[in-house]
C-alpha cells in the first residue's frame, strides 16, 4: 500500500500531465493550436482568425503559455506566439485523429462545417510526391503568404485562397492543380478546388496540411 507522501506526490505528478489536456480542453484553445502550428502569428492576427476579442485571445494564449504549450516574444508593441516545439503541434494532431476516429459527431460537424465535399477529391501524399517528381502537376499552397514563408511544400507556389482568382491565368493549362493548406480540415483548399472546378480546371486537395507533411519529414522548405 503506498504511503501518503507517496500517494500525494503521485497525484501531484499526474495532475501535471492533465494540465497540458485541461488547457487544451477549450474549442478557442485548440485552434489557437491547430494556427500556430502554421507559424508565429501576433496576438492580434490570432484574436482575429479565432474571432475573440484581443483580452479574451490573450487570456487563452495566457493559459496554452502556463502550461508551455506556447512562449512569446515582444517586437516593439507587438507581441508574438509559437508552439514551444513540434511536439505540440503532434499532440494536436494525435488529439484531433482520435476524435475524428472515436467521437461520434465528428463527421456531422465536418460536413456542417466544409459542406457537400463530394465533389472534392483528395491525393495523398505519396501520390503528390511521385506527380511532383515526373513534373506533372502544379501544387498551391492556399494558405495566407505569411504561413507559406513560414514554411511549406517544396515546389508549392503561394496562391492564397483570396487571390486565386486572379492568379489562375499564371498556371499552365494542361497541368493539374493540386492544393493544400491548414490541414485536413482547413476550408481553404476546398474553396480553392471548388474555384478552380469552375474554371474549367482539373484539381484536388492534398489529404494533409503542412503541419502533417512536416512532421512525415517530407520535402519542405
Amino acid at each position: 500500500m503506498e504511503s501518503i507522501e507517496h500517494r500525494v506526490a503521485k497525484d501531484e505528478l499526474f495532475a501535471a500531465f492533465a494540465s497540458v489536456a485541461k488547457a487544451l480542453a477549450n474549442g478557442h484553445r485548440a485552434e489557437i493550436v491547430d494556427l500556430l502550428a502554421q507559424g508565429e502569428r501576433p496576438v492580434e492576427e490570432v484574436a482575429n482568425e479565432i474571432d475573440q476579442s484581443v483580452a479574451n485571445t490573450s487570456h487563452h494564449l495566457g493559459v496554452l503559455s502556463g502550461c508551455g504549450l506556447v512562449k512569446s516574444r515582444r517586437d516593439g508593441r507587438h507581441v508574438f506566439y509559437r508552439l514551444t516545439s513540434t511536439r505540440v503541434s503532434d499532440l494536436w494532431m494525435a488529439l484531433r485523429d482520435v476524435a475524428a476516429t472515436h467521437v461520434a459527431n465528428v463527421e456531422v460537424l465536418v460536413r456542417g462545417y466544409l459542406g457537400d465535399r463530394s465533389g472534392i477529391e483528395q491525393i495523398s501524399s505519396e501520390e503528390l510526391e511521385e506527380r511532383l517528381r515526373d513534373g506533372n502537376v502544379v501544387l498551391i499552397d492556399v494558405r495566407p503568404r505569411e504561413e507559406f514563408e513560414a514554411g511549406h511544400i517544396a515546389e508549392a507556389r503561394s496562391m492564397p485562397v483570396d487571390e486565386l482568382d486572379q492568379l489562375i491565368g499564371d498556371l499552365e493549362p494542361d497541368r493539374e492543380v493540386i492544393a493544400y493548406c491548414r490541414g485536413p480540415y482547413c476550408a481553404y483548399a476546398d474553396e480553392a478546388v471548388r474555384l478552380l472546378q469552375e474554371r474549367g480546371r482539373r484539381a484536388r486537395r492534398l489529404d494533409m496540411g503542412y503541419p502533417e507533411w512536416r512532421h512525415r519529414t517530407l520535402p519542405s522548405e
